[in-house]
């Protein structure tokens, strides 16, 4: 922790500008901004007489300022390459396309610090090391550790800012397939719901008003008793944006413990939310040619949709 006290002799600038140019003098270990300087003294590491400051606070001769500067974070651990098997569904010099089982993880963490997909891909391809972020390995957007499917990877850095470009624009067509409880009142239908942070639960994502614009389509496959088999077409790529939306038209997805039932009913038994990610339509980045890149409903997904058909046919046992 870095102290620095000070007696304002020249009055009448404000305190975040004062404050950004005193550090930028005499903290040279760290990254100085004015809006991490807002930040500090928004979080009462900036004292004004004794009181925590506000930002536009205009100084006064006189005033007593203290300010203190949290140590830097030690430098986290370079990300290593380990042998775990992928699934790769596509492959060319710019862009590889795999597909994620569920339960893995995206990116290493405080519980899971090996195992990810990071750790796969970079043992595949070494070189995404240097494309985007240090922790992403040119992984260009992301699943749920519980969702399965379709996952893109860029190669080389010119593809992965193409690809983002194109999921900025919308232009990235992505299929789900999902179980959900009870039968939408139409066969198709739209979502037209902002999606942002749940205001009494900070972890969650909710239906919010003040929320960012969130668009699902979806398409009903096929009806059970208890549950609907959909094809889900999000236009948006919010944060659990599907969950979210079928939770929020009452239809939430089977298995979901976060936004629908804490447990299942009836004759399902399934670990894990019935969600997964089927295809994926892009232009390629190198060809400018429109591919698609498809993953097969895996197993524990297929088991549970032959035996809802078996039901509906009168036929459990077989």
């Amino acid at each position: 922790m870095t102290s620095i006290e000070i007696t304002i002799t020249e009055p009448g600038e404000r305190l975040d500008k004062l404050v950004t140019a005193l550090l930028a003098e005499r903290v040279t270990d760290q990254e100085i901004s004015r809006v991490r300087v807002q930040q500090l003294i928004k979080d009462g590491d900036v004292t004004v007489d004794g009181k925590t400051g506000k930002p536009a606070y205009r100084v006064e001769q006189g005033d007593q300022i203290v300010i203190s500067v949290p140590d830097p974070p030690p430098d986290a651990p370079p990300i290593l390459g380990e042998n775990v098997p992928l699934d790769v569904l596509y492959e060319d010099a710019d862009l590889a396309a795999i597909n994620k089982p569920a339960g893995m993880v995206i990116h290493p963490a405080a519980g899971h610090p090996t195992g990810t997909l990071v750790n796969a891909v970079l043992g595949r391809w070494p070189q995404t090391a240097t494309v985007g972020a240090p922790d992403r390995a040119g992984i260009v957007h992301r699943l749920d550790k519980d969702t399965s499917g379709v996952i893109l990877i860029a190669k080389t850095e010119d593809a992965r800012r193409n690809l983002v470009a194109q999921f900025k624009a919308r232009k990235v067509q992505k299929r789900y397939l999902t179980l959900v409880y009870g039968t939408p009142a139409t066969p198709t239908g739209e979502i037209d719901a902002p999606v942002g942070r749940d205001t009494r639960q900070r972890k969650k994502m909710a239906v919010v008003r003040a929320g960012r614009p969130s668009f699902t389509y979806y398409n009903v496959l096929q009806s059970f008793d208890e549950v609907s088999y959909l094809e889900v077409l999000p236009k948006t790529g919010r944060t659990h944006q599907i969950r979210v939306h079928m939770a929020f038209i009452k239809h939430p997805v089977v298995g979901d413990t976060v936004y629908g039932r804490r447990k299942n009913k009836g004759q399902i038994k399934i670990k894990r939310q019935f969600l997964h990610a089927a295809s994926l339509t892009l232009t390629s980045p190198s060809t400018g040619k429109l591919i698609t890149v498809e993953a097969p409903l895996p197993a524990d997904l297929q088991s549970i949709l032959d035996q809802l058909k078996l039901i509906a046919e009168g036929k459990p046992g077989e």
